[in-house]
């Protein structure tokens, strides 16, 4: 299973826009990933109920995880979006 800890860069947290900017970019990834905060309970990446459910908040630490073929590469970027509070999913890491 890789995963990757991080936190979370937008200083709202995973709230309306930035959780939205994160599940696009999850679903896009075409890897499933969870994301949980670092003592909760994974859940779907790709849901953006899910995600905002986790209620995560600014520089909280989220543990993104998968064990799909691709997943190292889909969590480098996924985690790099996280941590800096990017407006969209960079093209390379």
């Amino acid at each position: 299973m890789a995963e990757r800890r991080v936190n979370v860069g937008w200083a709202e947290g995973l709230h309306a826009r930035p959780a939205s900017i994160f599940v696009r970019a999850a679903t896009a990834s075409g890897v499933p990933v969870t994301i949980a905060k670092s003592d909760g309970t994974p859940v779907n990446a790709a849901s953006m109920l899910a995600v905002l459910g986790l209620g995560a908040q600014g520089g909280e630490e989220i543990v993104l995880a998968s064990d799909a073929e691709g997943a190292e590469a889909a969590l480098d970027r996924l985690a790099k979006l996280v941590a800096e509070g990017l407006d969209e999913l960079p093209e390379t890491v």
